[in-house]
């Protein structure tokens, strides 16, 4: 592990640098001494405060939660893609051929997330022994809940940071101690993932007893981690410790799937320890219903409004916590993610934006109910574009696996954010949106699905939060929906079989309906041991809907512009299903070529070359193991391990 052979130095002293930050709130913003020992910082509330905030500080680097994590490494799904199609699958140099499951243990990326995660970790590592050394964390009073509440952080950040390190990797080494002169503790060998999600979830139920919940500290907003965090954080390692996954060799008493590699079997553990894991999980969801400081905000569209705008939302807290990116130094949601702009422009700066990585998919769009507003909150068919002077909205036409994540919205977002991106020149701006890694309708899902597999939709179980699983399924459904749709909405929950297979796969959908573009999807995906299986569907269904030409994708789409100069697109006028009864050609402005525009194409590009080539080191014709979701440990890693580190799952070291 570089990092932990580069740093025994800091095992004793710690230095705490300015952190040359802005975010949302200002807790970020403290300046230092240049060097404390760890006595020093142990006997004061605001030199430990220092020691966890440095913990935040490794979550804003573009190798952790500012860009590789929120934006590519949750790629490829059954409806998130890389920007890597056709020749550019197979790059193993980038993330296109890497997240396409051509993945290439020289690709520079994969030790630069090891490292920066490492370098997490041992910052928690020595804030958490801080904490557990010093006099005031057994002195009563203020300071030493001050104290807990510092341990619950750096505990809970640790857990995360694991959590996404064996989602990535598989078993990985664990180290939970700093780091030590005498290198003994450096180079350590692989520890089950298993082992690693036991003991994450015991020191979650400490974090727990000593976080306060968002608000009930005037400090603690959602740009910490706060109590309902860690149950919700605590929940979906339970739930992923149930699931299936990739296995470096089969472990007895488990079950091993169907769909499985002879030699890395997908394997999950007996029912008994699944009902165990259900019931966990059920104990920590409830604890986040019942509570109340988490709640859906009434407007999907407004939520997602606020994330743009650098608001926090402190009525409902939907999302329960968000990594605190700074203005014009940090996250690039919207940059490298979101609706286009397609160079430069007047109104937003000389760079535009790259908005490419991640993709979404025309299945995935064909999918959602034509009422649903998620649909045309989450996919953007549409760019802006200045030219003579004039920006504009235009169509993107033909681009079934090319659907810009219209989450992140340029034209939501603020003034002072304007500003930015116009004064950094031809240069990459950063736009400080917050990076959220749980919102309150992942909990509703997640207890769904518990709920559904303890005592099927309909029923209820002890420790349950006063609601049945269809109950908090159409919760989360009917949010979506204006309120003269919301009986419609209901109706479909309702008709949803009283069937757990069923139900399950309304709990599925409705996974991809809400999170498409966040970076979970794909991990869900892997614990069912649906990701392969949902990939080929989505290839499929394509096929489907494109040969189909009267139900199918239309060749082409009409619309209106809501404005004279024709600039902005009316969205609720565009034909995407067709031209509706009664309406000609003649009742609209414009028009563009659409997905079923490929039936007639002569090439069929999108069919016959690009389609094939996505995910296709997963589902291809020449896949070397069968289920192989998982990265490969870097090369540069396993060089500096002094022996203890080596690859599996058929990738060479």
């Amino acid at each position: 592990m570089n990092y932990l052979m580069k740093n025994i130095a800091k095992a004793l002293t710690l230095t705490i640098g300015l952190l040359g930050t802005t975010a949302c709130s200002d807790f970020l913003d403290q300046t230092s001494p240049s060097e404390l020992t760890t006595e020093t910082i142990s006997q004061s509330t605001y030199y430990t405060g220092l020691a966890v905030n440095k913990i935040y500080g490794g979550l804003l680097k573009d190798e952790t939660y500012s860009q590789y994590i929120p934006i590519v490494w949750g790629l490829n799904s059954d409806c998130e893609l890389v920007d890597g199609l056709g020749s550019d699958a197979s790059n193993t140099s980038s993330e296109r051929g890497n997240m396409n499951y051509n993945a290439n243990p020289g690709w520079a990326n994969l030790s630069k997330v090891w490292n920066a995660m490492y370098e997490i970790i041992e910052n928690a590592n020595l804030a958490i022994e801080m904490v557990d050394q010093s006099p005031l964390a057994t002195a009563g009073g203020s300071d030493q809940k001050i104290m807990e509440r510092y341990k619950g952080e750096a505990l809970t950040l640790r857990a995360m940071i694991y959590f996404d390190l064996i989602r990535f990797f598989g078993d990985v080494p664990m180290k939970l101690e700093s780091s030590k002169d005498d290198l003994s503790n450096a180079y350590l060998g692989k520890t089950d993932r298993d082992e690693i999600m036991d003991t994450l979830m015991v020191n979650l139920e400490e974090a727990i007893n000593l976080l306060p919940w968002a608000g009930e500290v005037s400090t603690y907003t959602t740009e910490h981690v706060t109590k309902g965090y860690a149950h919700a954080l605590l929940a979906n390692i339970a739930l992923t410790r149930a699931g299936w996954a990739i296995r470096e060799k089969a472990k007895d008493g488990y079950e091993t799937a169907s769909y499985t590699d002879a030699t890395y079997p997908t394997q999950r553990c007996d029912a008994t320890k699944r009902k165990e894991m259900y019931e966990l999980a059920l104990k920590h969801l409830s604890s986040v219903i019942t509570n109340g400081t988490h709640k859906l905000n009434p407007s999907i569209e407004n939520e997602w409004y606020l994330l743009n705008q650098l608001k926090l939302d402190q009525t409902y807290r939907e999302n329960i916590f968000e990594i605190p990116m700074g203005l014009g130094s940090t996250g690039e949601l919207g940059y490298t993610v979101g609706v286009r702009i397609n160079g430069s422009s007047s109104q937003y700066g000389a760079k535009g934006n790259s908005s490419g990585k991640l993709k979404l998919t025309a299945p995935f769009f064909w999918s959602f109910d034509k009422k649903d507003l998620r649909r045309d909150i989450t996919c953007c068919n549409l760019q802006l574009k200045e030219t003579s002077g004039i920006l504009k909205e235009e169509m993107l036409g033909n681009t079934p696996f090319a659907i810009y994540c219209g989450k992140w919205d340029i034209r939501k977002m603020s003034e002072e954010w304007r500003s930015i991106a116009i004064s950094v020149g031809n240069s990459k701006w950063m736009s400080g949106i917050n990076c959220v890694r749980m919102r309150y309708p992942q909990v509703l899902l997640m207890y769904a699905e518990v709920m559904n597999e303890l005592s099927g939709p309909d029923g209820n179980y002890t420790g349950d939060a006063g609601m049945t699983a269809r109950q908090a399924l159409s919760e989360v459904h009917c949010r979506a929906f204006a309120e003269a749709d919301k009986n419609a909405a209901a109706s479909y929950i309702t008709a949803i079989p009283a069937d757990k297979d069923a139900f399950f796969n309304a709990i599925v959908d409705e996974n991809a309906w809400e999170l498409a573009g966040e970076g979970f999807r794909k991990f869900d995906l892997i614990r069912w041991n649906l990701l392969a299986e949902k990939i080929n569907e989505f290839k499929t269904d394509y096929v489907a809907q494109l040969e189909d030409e009267t139900n199918g994708y239309p060749e082409k789409i009409y619309f209106n512009y809501s404005d004279e100069a024709k600039t902005q697109i009316d969205m609720s006028s565009v034909t995407w299903y067709g031209l509706p009864d009664g309406k000609s050609e003649s009742d609209y402005d414009d028009k563009k070529d659409f997905f079923g525009k490929e039936r007639t194409d002569a090439k069929q590009t999108q069919l016959t070359t690009n389609l094939p080539s996505i995910s296709s080191g997963l589902v291809g014709d020449n896949v070397e193991v069968i289920n192989r979701y998982l990265l490969p440990i870097a090369s540069t890693t396993i060089s500096a391990s002094n022996g203890t580190l080596y690859n599996s799952y058929g990738y060479s070291n």
